[in-house]
């Protein structure tokens, strides 16, 4: 049975009452300046629906260069009402509607602090700034987005004139021009006319139509070429929302310009939650690695901490593989860890407390040293065991290496108890780089361990079922459908939705998607666990992590 998650409903433009608001003022500050007119017009489906306009006593004299700028003078609001006998009028006009105006921060900023100081609360209604959408959508074909110049240069029926009344109308012509520009993008709804001010206009911008039909929906975007190849796979809580944001100011990665260039198309699989979105990302980048995904890539960087029990004298090593046959199918490995650097980190950690050997010299178990090797200078230095040179004892060896398998098995507080005591020292005796290096390793120790035993643990758990938050009552998505999971050994199984199996349609596109649907192994991962499966294991953990602490809220 298949399901398709449903979209919050958009507000569609034509049925959003609009509040076209402007003000004259004594100064351009609402802190120390006052209000001396208010005009505001309603409009519904672009047609006039209500207008609003008084003069307003500002409680001090009128600046001459002010008067000149907007006609009115001292006389004039001599017996007007003052913005305390206005701002109950005003509220109740402008009502729950969505405010407008140019330049907006002026002048609802001069509204707010007016309601400020007369201990009321400020305005919470959605506000539009015509200056931002000009820009964006007109902003090539003026010489700037001033009101006065927007009306002349667009033919708008009416023109400012640095009057209330005048103005909003000569902005309510503008927002009306730019809806209908906003169209040819493809954007008919509030929410996506509101975003246009922020997106950056760059030339792939006529590519905002390939988001029309994406849903409001939690899911998996993907970014295709012309040719149908995959380039970029992402997750989001709302598909059309994210894709569109890539328009956008907001996101300065230098790669999205030749991203956006390359893609031709926009293909999704809606899903019902983030969960079963994460985990379907993970799987289709790891299957098809599309080449503008670092994520793609992460886990053929992934390493292991390898403690080589296989060897007489085992030792603590940074690998890239595990190695499961002859004598080193009983190694012990710490892992997956995103990065040498960690590892490194770990080791240092490890062998800055209990003195391994640190050559290289692979040792059997029938390794003897010659009579002529000599110690290597950590072991001069009283720092590790020189097995290579016959000064190691076998028995004390034994002990430090049984030792490392505690700490990396979980048992890793003695090892943390003596770096603390050692980088507390290196502050006493004000050494703080060194003492900073040690809490690097302090730090990588138990992010590694945590990471690893989180894993572990899921594995461990095999097959279980997951509800989000269980403790709530009627746990369910936006679309009010109740969500659960199937886990298989940190692996997501299933995803049911009101007890039916959540079966996600597949993008048209070149490549089989049937196993990424299907599943997983029946068979438990193996230990360690592997590159290819970690990042959907630790998405897993933490999701249910999050629950929990929601749970016990």
């Amino acid at each position: 049975m298949t399901h398709s998650a449903q979209s919050v409903e958009p507000i569609a433009l034509n049925k959003v009452e609009f509040c076209v608001v402007d003000l004259e003022t004594t100064g351009g500050s609402s802190e120390f300046n006052a209000i001396t007119e208010i005009g505001a017009v309603k409009y519904l489906g672009g047609q006039e629906v209500g207008r609003y306009t008084t003069l307003v006593n500002p409680g001090c004299a009128i600046p001459a260069f002010i008067t000149m700028f907007t006609g009115i003078s001292d006389t004039m609001v001599a017996n007007a009402p003052s913005i305390e006998e206005t701002l109950g009028p005003l509220l109740q006009f402008i009502g729950n509607s969505v405010l407008v105006a140019h330049n907006a921060r002026f002048d609802i900023g001069f509204i707010n602090a007016a309601l400020l100081r007369a201990d009321l609360e400020p305005l919470s209604n959605r506000v539009l700034d015509t200056v931002g959408l000009a820009r964006r959508l007109v902003g090539a074909e003026v010489k700037n987005c001033k009101l006065a110049t927007l009306a002349t240069s667009l033919n708008l029926k009416h023109q400012p004139c640095h009057r209330a009344i005048n103005d909003v109308l000569a902005t309510g012509d503008l927002l009306h021009y730019l809806i209908e520009r906003a169209a040819g993008f493809g954007v008919f709804d509030l929410d996506d006319f509101a975003s246009l001010a922020k997106i950056w206009a760059h030339p792939q911008s006529s590519k905002l139509k390939l988001t029309v039909d994406l849903p409001r929906t939690p899911g998996v975007y993907l970014f295709v070429d012309g040719k149908g190849d995959v380039l970029y796979v992402g997750k989001a809580t709302n598909i059309r929302a994210r894709v569109r944001s890539y328009f956008g100011t907001g996101d300065t990665r230098r790669k999205i310009g030749s991203l956006l260039k390359l893609m031709q198309a926009v293909h999704y699989v809606a899903t019902p939650d983030l969960l079963t979105a994460e985990v379907l990302e993970l799987r289709i980048i790891t299957k098809l690695r599309p080449r503008y995904n670092y994520v793609g890539t992460r886990a053929a960087k992934y390493c292991y901490v390898r403690l080589t029990l296989g060897e007489q004298w085992p030792r603590l090593m940074i690998t890239n593989r595990v190695v499961t046959g002859g004598s080193s199918a009983n190694d012990l490995y710490l892992g997956p860890i995103s990065t040498r650097a960690t590892a490194r980190n770990v080791v240092d950690a490890i062998q800055s407390v209990v003195p391994l050997r640190r050559c290289t010299v692979r040792m059997g178990r029938n390794y003897q040293p010659s009579q002529d090797s000599p110690m290597c200078s950590a072991a001069q230095l009283g720092l590790a065991q020189c097995p290579c040179s016959g000064t190691a004892d076998p028995q004390v060896y034994a002990v430090e290496v049984q030792r490392v398998v505690g700490a990396m098995s979980g048992n890793e507080q003695e090892i943390i108890d003596k770096l603390t005591e050692k980088m507390l020292r290196h502050s006493e005796a004000q050494c703080f780089e060194e003492a900073g290096d040690v809490l690097a390793r302090i730090e990588a120790l138990k992010s590694v361990l945590h990471r690893t035993q989180t894993a572990r643990e899921l594995v461990a758990a095999g097959s279980f079922d997951f509800v989000a938050n269980p403790d709530a009552v009627g746990v369910t998505n936006a679309a009010g459908q109740r969500i659960s999971y199937q886990i298989y050994c940190g692996l997501l199984e299933a995803t049911y939705i009101d007890g039916a199996v959540f079966s996600p349609i597949a993008p048209p596109l070149k490549a089989d998607f049937a196993q990424l649907f299907s599943r997983p192994p029946e068979n438990a991962p193996a230990k360690p666990i592997d590159t290819e499966i970690i990042d959907e294991i630790l998405c897993i953990a933490r999701h249910i992590r999050v629950s929990s602490d929601l749970a016990g809220c």
